[in-house]
């Protein structure tokens, strides 16, 4: 793996699983930022579906991933990849899974963060459509209680995962109230945000899920609420527009989390 070494003016060389919209979208970015970054390889479960990938930076095999040398590997893909090859990722690399609902798994995420913490390497958390994640992280005491509520129109939600349709539901209807371990099994691709702020703060097993269909809406809403031991109340509600099953903004989210997190500048100010 690359050394950090701040005096070292070098690219930050990036590695990229799923070539679907996110795939598509932030290899394009890191392309329009070669001063910066480049790419180490693009891997798809089919050749066909990264047809302007040329030959020589698209990777058949994931289990040859370290010979591309990236810094950073994201996976835009499965949660499977995860479980597949996170280990052998961070073993050589820094790691940038968003299909988080991997994580939920307690073995695996035990395993990866000892991989990362043996080899020097990252295991990284990517924001999303998390408001306030700094306040999860910030404070010394743990929280006593966190709770996530989304509110989502039917069309939306992937509801491949349980034994009813988008169209069964006519009304604002709560399909989901509990632990976020739960419903990241019943909705993994919805939810990854959600487990990311449980992993935050009180965990996956503590962390309180709510997942409402609601047809008469035009956009995502996520709420965030947090009970502090000290009394303290925090709260914080997003509204956007969503494409698919995510919010409008998720693209420039994973990219600044990206830029962050390979050390880059990610506007005329920065946040610490």
């Amino acid at each position: 793996m690359a050394s950090r070494n701040p005096g070292q003016r070098r690219k930050t060389s990036i590695g990229v699983i799923g070539y679907g919209f996110i795939g598509q979208n932030l290899v394009r970015r890191i392309q329009a930022h070669a001063g910066h970054m480049e790419l180490a390889f693009v891997h798809a479960r089919r050749r066909e579906q990264a047809a302007d990938i040329p030959e020589e930076a698209f990777l058949v095999h994931l289990s040859q991933a370290e010979a591309c040398g990236a810094d950073i590997i994201v996976e835009a893909a499965h949660p499977q990849f995860t479980a597949d090859f996170g280990t052998r990722f961070l073993q050589h690399s820094d790691y940038l899974p968003l299909s988080t609902s991997a994580l939920t798994d307690e073995d695996l995420c035990d395993r990866l963060l000892e991989t990362a913490r043996r080899n020097g390497t990252r295991l990284l958390l990517a924001a999303g459509a998390l408001i306030g994640g700094e306040e999860l992280v910030k404070r010394s005491d743990r929280w006593n209680r966190v709770r996530i509520t989304f509110r989502k129109n039917p069309r939306n939600i992937d509801f491949s995962g349980v034994d009813f349709e988008a169209r069964d539901v006519t009304s604002a209807r709560t399909v989901f109230d509990g632990p976020v371990r739960e419903i990241a099994a019943h909705f993994p691709r919805n939810v990854n945000t959600m487990v990311t702020a449980a992993l935050l703060s009180t965990g996956v097993n503590a962390c309180e899920g709510v997942l409402v269909a609601d047809p008469s809406l035009d956009c995502a809403i996520a709420e965030v609420e947090a009970w502090g031991s000290d009394g303290g109340y925090f709260r914080t509600e997003k509204r956007q527009p969503a494409k698919g099953v995510s919010g409008t903004e998720m693209i420039d989210s994973v990219w600044h989390s990206l830029r962050q997190a390979g050390g880059l500048s990610t506007g005329e100010f920065e946040l610490v």
